[in-house]
């Protein structure tokens, strides 16, 4: 038999130099002085597949040819009627994460299995090579593209044939979450008016431990200089051009110069938080902001009790990220 002729493996890429390293979030990432950012966790990633256990099918689609932005869609195969959609915003602080990666494949696909819904999982441009607001804008891009499906001629059948348009809901965690938020602000100043929206109904949103921010220090934050200076560079890293740095309204939606809550585009809300992470502060305070503003919806909260930040994400199998999925499968339902 002929044997092939295989190219040479290409030799491994040269080792970063430490005495540049500007910023390290590891197990995340870090960047160095050169530009250079080094995604730890974001190799991790898997095909789209049908999962014989659950029934749930996956598939990637490309949204917009011109940025990139795509999607992940998940399908619940034993299906009878029209289900609900989630169309979910994946964390990482803006500048990691990816719905393709092992820990998002499997937490949307379980969420999809227990909630009997489809989900849109969304893959937006990543800062520092694309600045804030560039995963706003694909998202904006995902749900609208999403949208133009409710008439049933949009160009993925999955959509056309299998979702109940009147039951949208958004949710995301951390930056995800934070980009939850800004798309339901958009849409309810948007949908009503905007024939890309007719048959199209976002019911709810799900905000999971959101990265919000801000200057003044809330709750503990005054006691933790530390992790204040963290956030804040982080920030500035997704963000730099902000005039506002953190009180930017696209990280810090209670600021002054902020649009108010009342426009929120949907007629429920969950917040989840968890006790000790570090910005659940913000999201307790997103949480009583909401339920005081003249929005005419109802906001619920649910706080896992001894959990960090997405905690669900490193430890899917725990008694509180199950607790958690069983909450966001009821909030979903009952839209």
């Amino acid at each position: 038999m002929e044997h092939l002729h295989l190219p040479p493996t290409p030799p491994p890429p040269p080792p970063l130099d430490p005495t540049k390293l500007k910023l390290d979030l590891a197990p995340f990432m870090r960047l160095y002085t050169d530009g250079t950012v080094e995604r730890l966790g974001d190799a991790d990633t898997v095909p789209p597949s049908l999962d014989p256990v659950t029934g749930v099918a996956s598939k990637d689609v490309i949204i917009d040819p011109e940025t990139g932005a795509s999607a992940r869609l998940f399908l619940p195969t034993r299906r009878k009627n029209l289900l609900p959609l989630v169309i979910y915003y994946h964390g990482g602080g803006f500048c990691c994460g990816s719905a393709k990666s092992r820990a998002y494949h499997g937490f949307v696909g379980s969420l999809c299995a227990e909630a009997g819904a489809v989900a849109v999982s969304v893959d937006y441009r990543l800062a520092p090579e694309n600045p804030v607001p560039a995963a706003h804008d694909d998202s904006w891009t995902a749900l609208k593209w999403v949208a133009s499906h409710a008439c049933r001629d949009g160009p993925e059948e999955w959509l056309n044939d299998c979702v109940d348009f009147e039951r949208v809901c958004l949710a995301g965690d951390s930056a995800g979450a934070n980009i939850c938020h800004h798309m339901a602000m958009k849409a309810g100043s948007t949908q009503s008016g905007d024939k890309g929206f007719v048959g199209f109904s976002i019911k709810g949103i799900i905000l999971i431990h959101p990265f919000f921010w801000g200057t003044a220090p809330v709750g503990v934050e005054a006691a933790r200089a530390g992790f204040r200076e963290l956030q804040d560079e982080i920030w500035a890293m997704a963000c730099p051009a902000s005039k506002a740095g953190s009180d930017d309204p696209l990280v810090n939606p209670m600021a002054e110069n902020a649009p108010g809550l009342e426009g929120l585009g949907c007629r429920r809300a969950l917040v989840c938080v968890a006790e000790m992470d570090g910005l659940g502060d913000r999201g307790r305070l997103y949480f009583e902001r909401l339920r005081m503003s003249e929005w005419e919806g109802t906001v619920e909260t649910y706080e896992s009790m001894g959990e960090g930040h997405v905690f669900h994400m490193f430890k899917p199998g725990c008694d509180g990220a199950r607790g958690l999925m069983k909450r966001m499968v009821s909030f979903i339902s009952a839209l």
